[in-house]
Order: C-alpha cells, then sequence, then structure tokens
C-alpha cells in the first residue's frame, strides 16, 4: 500500500510539472524566469553549481560529482572552470568538443553517465526547466521563431539572448500551418532523456562498411517521397539522428578516434559554427554540448596524423588520470561492492585499504628528491606529512610527474579480485590477506604481462603487506593498551606529574614515602622517544603539554589521557612495548590460561565493538600479529 501511495504521488507530480501553451504564454514565463531559456553549456554549468559547491586547501569540491568520482578533484575543478564556466558565458570554448582521454577504468564514462543523468533529473526542476516547440523533432528553442529583424528589440526588453535558427521542419510549419502567426505556436515543456530521445543522444562507432552517416544526422524517408514529391520535403526526411536528437543537451560520442574519418567530417562545422548538413536542406543548428573519450594511444595516433589537424584545433582534451589518493581509492571499492548483492559478506577492517594501497603504488612515478619514497609519496598525497616532507611540498612532487596517473593498474583489475576472494569466501568475511592473496593470484593468472611488470607488481603487493603488518599491530597495540586502561591512565598521570615539575623547577613528591625528588628523566624520556622527541626537543615538547594543561584549567575542562594526540600515542607505545612479552603469549597460545583468555576475550570484543571487526577477523588479527611478534 505504501508503494501505491508513493505511485500515486508521482503520477500527481508529473502532472503538475507537465505543461503547453503557445507561444505568448511562453514569453509570460521568460519573463519572469529568463534561465528558462540558457543554452545547453549553461544549463550544464548551472546544474553543477546548483549541487553545490565547497573549497578544501584551495581545490574548489563539486557536490554533483562528490557520489560517483573519488579522487579527481582537481580534474573536476579543471572540467568546470576551464570549459564550462566559459562556455556558459558564450565563450568560443563552447564550440570545441570536449574529449576526455586517459587509461581505461579510469571514470570517463561515469562521467558522461553523470551529466546525462544530472541532465535528465535537473530538467524536470525547476531551475533546469526548458521549453520546446510542441512536434519539433529537434526539440528547438521557441525564441527562434522571432524573425532577426525583431530580435535585437526583444533581447533589450526582455534581456535574453537569442541564438539559432528554425530547423526544416518548423520553417515548415510556421509557414504553412499558422501563416506566420508565430504567437499561436504551441510550445510544451519538455524533458530532456536518454530514453526518450530527447536532448541526449549517444553514437557508437561500428563496422565502417556498415555504418550509416544517417546515425548522426538522420535520414530521408523514402516511403513519403511519392506522397511529397521531394527530398527536400521537410516532411519526407527523420530528423532523428544522434546530433538531431541531442539538440538541447549532450550528445556521447563513443570511442570517437575509432570512427570512420567521414563521421568526424560532421564535427567540424558543429564544433566551430554549431549548426550541421543533413540531407538536401540548409545548414541545421544544434545547441548542444559533443563529449567524447578515448585512451591516449588512440589520441596520439590521432594527432600524429596530418588528416586531422583541422578537428585537431576544434577539440578541448581533458587529461581523466587514475586516482592518487589510498582513501579516495577505498570509496572507489566501497561504491562498485555496495552495487553488488554480496553486501552480506563482511569486508575486514584494512582489506579495502591494502588493495588501494597496491593499486595507487603502481600509479606512482618515482621522485627525485632525495630521501622521497613510494611509500612516502603515497602517504604524503593521502594528507599525510612524512619524515622530511610536508603538505607544502605537495606540488611540487606533482609538477615533477605531470603523466602521473595516466597508467598503472586499473579499478577493474582490483574490483575483479575482490570479486573473487568475495566470491570464495567459506566464513562470510574477507580479511586483508586474503585481499593481498587474491591480487598475486590474479597476477599469476594474467596472460599478457611480462615478467619484469610482474616482479614489479609483486613487490607493490609485498609493499602492501608490510604497511598491512604497521597496521594490524598498531590496532591489536590500541586493544590491548584499552584493556589496560587503568595502566594507561596511571602512566599518563604519571608523566604529567613529571612534567609540570621539570617545567617549573621543582622536585615532585613520592606518593608512598612523601619524599622530595627530582623529576623522572627517564620516565619521560622512555615515552617522548616512543614518538621520535630528541634530546633538543623535549623541552619545548613539555612546554607545548604544560600550556595545554593549563589552557584546559582555565577553561574548566580536564585534561586527560584522549586530549593531546601525539601524548596518547607515545604513552600507547610505551606500554605496548612493556606489555610486548603478555601480547606476545597471550596471541599466540594455543591453550591460554583463564587470565590469558579474559584478556583475549576483552580485546576481542573491543576490536568488535569500535574498530568494525566480526569475531571471526578479530580473531584472525590476533593470531597474525601474534605471530608477526614471535619472528
Amino acid at each position: 500500500m505504501d508503494f501505491l501511495r508513493r505511485l500515486e504521488e508521482y503520477r500527481s507530480l508529473e502532472k503538475q510539472i507537465t505543461w503547453e501553451g503557445t507561444f505568448q504564454d511562453y514569453i509570460a514565463i521568460l519573463k519572469e524566469r529568463p534561465y528558462v531559456s540558457q543554452l545547453a553549456h549553461a544549463r550544464l554549468y548551472s546544474m553543477i553549481k546548483d549541487a553545490g559547491v565547497e573549497e578544501k586547501e584551495g581545490v574548489k569540491h563539486y557536490t554533483f560529482f562528490s557520489s560517483e568520482l573519488f579522487g579527481l578533484d582537481k580534474t573536476l575543478e579543471k572540467l568546470v572552470e576551464e570549459y564550462f564556466h566559459p562556455a556558459a558565458r558564450r565563450l568560443d570554448v563552447r564550440k570545441r568538443i570536449l574529449l576526455l582521454m586517459g587509461p581505461v577504468s579510469g571514470g570517463k564514462s561515469t562521467l558522461v553517465a553523470m551529466l546525462k543523468r544530472g541532465l535528465e533529473k535537473y530538467s524536470r526542476e525547476e531551475r533546469g526547466s526548458l521549453y520546446a516547440i510542441k512536434g519539433c523533432p529537434m526539440h528547438e528553442e521557441p525564441l527562434h521563431l522571432i524573425p532577426k529583424e525583431l530580435r535585437g528589440d526583444f533581447q533589450k526588453t526582455y534581456g535574453v539572448y537569442i541564438e539559432g535558427e528554425l530547423c526544416p521542419s518548423c520553417r515548415m510549419m510556421v509557414d504553412q500551418e499558422y501563416n506566420g502567426k508565430i504567437e499561436k505556436i504551441p510550445v510544451e515543456r519538455i524533458f530532456l532523456s536518454e530514453d526518450n530521445r530527447v536532448g541526449i543522444g549517444t553514437f557508437t562507432p561500428s563496422d565502417p562498411k556498415s555504418q550509416d552517416i544517417a546515425d548522426l544526422t538522420g535520414s530521408v524517408d523514402f516511403s513519403t517521397i511519392a506522397e511529397y514529391g521531394s527530398e527536400s520535403d521537410p516532411r519526407a526526411y527523420r530528423f532523428d539522428g544522434e546530433l538531431n536528437i541531442a539538440n538541447r543537451g549532450l550528445m556521447e560520442f563513443q570511442e570517437m578516434l575509432k570512427c570512420d574519418e567521414k563521421f568526424l567530417w560532421n564535427l567540424l562545422s558543429l564544433s566551430q559554427e554549431g549548426n550541421f548538413k543533413a540531407g538536401r536542406f540548409a545548414l541545421i543548428y544544434a545547441d548542444e554540448l559533443v563529449v567524447a573519450h578515448t585512451n591516449e594511444n588512440e589520441y596520439k595516433a590521432f594527432i600524429s596524423n596530418k588528416k586531422n589537424e583541422a578537428l585537431q584545433s576544434r577539440i578541448i582534451v581533458l587529461k581523466i588520470p587514475y586516482n592518487l589518493r589510498v582513501s579516495d581509492e577505498i570509496k572507489i571499492y566501497e561504491k562498485l561492492i555496495g552495487q553488488s548483492d554480496l553486501r552480506s559478506i563482511h569486508i575486514a577492517p584494512h582489506a579495502l585499504r591494502v588493495a588501494s594501497i597496491f593499486s595507487v603504488m603502481t600509479r606512482l612515478k618515482e621522485s627525485k628528491k632525495q630521501g622521497m619514497d613510494l611509500v612516502k609519496k603515497m602517504k604524503l598525497y593521502d594528507g599525510e606529512d612524512v619524515e622530511g616532507f610536508k603538505q607544502k611540498d605537495l606540488h611540487e612532487l606533482q609538477v615533477e610527474a605531470i603523466d602521473e596517473g595516466m597508467s598503472g593498474v586499473d579499478p577493474r583489475y582490483v574490483i575483479n579480485r575482490l570479486s573473487s576472494a568475495l566470491i570464495r569466501t567459506s566464513t562470510q568475511c574477507i580479511n586483508p590477506l586474503d585481499v593481498l592473496r587474491a591480487l598475486k593470484e590474479g597476477l599469476d593468472q594474467h596472460p599478457s604481462i611480462t615478467k619484469e611488470e610482474k616482479d614489479r607488481l609483486l613487490n607493490f603487493i609485498s609493499v602492501a603487506r608490510k604497511e598491512y603488518d604497521e597496521m594490524a599491530k598498531k590496532e591489536v597495540q590500541r586493544a590491548f593498551v584499552y584493556a589496560y586502561e587503568e595502566s594507561a591512565k596511571v602512566l599518563f598521570d604519571n608523566y604529567l606529574d613529571n612534567v609540570e615539575a621539570f617545567c617549573n623547577g621543582v622536585k615532585i613528591k613520592d606518593p608512598l614515602t612523601d619524599e622530595e625528588m627530582d623529576p623522572d628523566e627517564k620516565l619521560m624520556r622512555s615515552i617522548e622517544e616512543q614518538i621520535g622527541i630528541s634530546e633538543s626537543a623535549k623541552k619545548s615538547f613539555r612546554e607545548e603539554i604544560l600550556i595545554r594543561l593549563s589552557s584546559y584549567a582555565r577553561k574548566n575542562r580536564r585534561f586527560n589521557y584522549s586530549s593531546h594526540e601525539r601524548l596518547r600515542e607515545a604513552i600507547e607505545k610505551k606500554l605496548f612495548a612493556d606489555l610486548k612479552d603478555v601480547v606476545k603469549i597471550t596471541t599466540s597460545t594455543k591453550t591460554p590460561d583463564a587470565g590469558q583468555l579474559k584478556r583475549i576475550n576483552e580485546v576481542s570484543a573491543r576490536l568488535i565493538a569500535e574498530h568494525g571487526y566480526c569475531p571471526t577477523c578479530a580473531n584472525e588479527l590476533l593470531r597474525y600479529v601474534g605471530s608477526l611478534l614471535n619472528r
């Protein structure tokens, strides 16, 4: 019943947004909402901007793309600000074909699909509404009805820009059916739809011998020639080519550079003058974005051919590289797995991270900077500061490798291997080691990979394994520290007492004997060394802690174990080092005693409750870390 109610609401909404009237009525709408007459590029730009824009670290993030595309923020900013924005302002860039060029599975098709689906949805909203001459096969803008001689006055009065001419079909209708009385011409609100072939078209190359240019520009309907007497009569022509039906919106030219040359010639006039030749008619105006995509090798072959120089100058190339941020790569895999029917299988923490570390590292280029290796570069790209480098060094590294991300392992390969691991699991859970094993097995089965390339990729799997080893130890370390939370708090309080005495130049009282003693330098250094605080830096670090402590006191807030991230890390590492033997024995013993079993259960429960583990992968993690500590 709930579905039927929603179905009725949907039908009601459809009726509300449907509109029909005359050109005279349309002018009244235009006076109130001039944006309904905006051109295709302006509508696309409005659609993206209306969804929301947020600036982070000097880069614009567009909400429109955020649900599907990850790690391409700079590329998308370039697309919007250097193509759509000037095109929306009617600069010459709108007359160029947009060519997305990049490696396979890099997001080119997803980007185009988002623009298509976005236009369909936006045309149903108030801000994206648009109107067309009713019955026009190209759904053209009603303002084309206004004679050229009157357009200047109309534009001054209403403040709207008019571009384009009537298609042959509408020109005949105005003359023969309405005797030039344009105010009576019927107008309707239209909704862009690829399925209904309204404003969104797709052209896919096929065998050059069998493909007809009519797929692009329409064709003569020979069954009507006898009735209308001429091929130049619009009624004897089907205006149903992809360029015709994409008017007012977008046409996707799939694998454009694989297409036969004669098909590309039709784009010359469209990309420069905004019109194309069809049948025995004058040039037909079209207001549409033509977006194509290709890979790098095909593009290089295309530009090396001198015959293509005319079209080259009419193309704007946007490179779509692979994502280079581990955190964004994880989102890609989460999205693809979320679309499957395998959501019931538990994916252990860090399983997707190790896959992402592997794939991102295959895409990075070695740096010539001293002290910079691929692991550091990967972490720096992902927002972490690493030894010797900070986020301010990012730009220099990116300039050093301008083609970074244009090669490497594609997300499709990784998701295929993840799929294999998900299907084969017998425990309804896959862990990072299952993922790494699946990635390695995939390389063994790869028919076209060279031995050198295989060795290189195996090395990256080893690097991902080492990174996971550190993550696993840290995960268990924190869980054990929480199991000994009281010990951590005692150690924390002792450190604060000693730091306060050190900074104030006073002695500290022994809690048992009341004896006055110097601050315990050995205790303080044993904690500070855990996070790399040098002998020369210890004084400033301790003063920083004391200032934070005083600040909390002034605000009547308690400075506790979690108030200073670096100090907390130091306390955890120190306690874990002290407990290392306990952890080794507890995690690796095959017959734990009652105390050990209690501790294992406490740690496992924390991993499950706070870190996203299930009982299966929590136990496997403890066993694995036990084996690591015993090596």
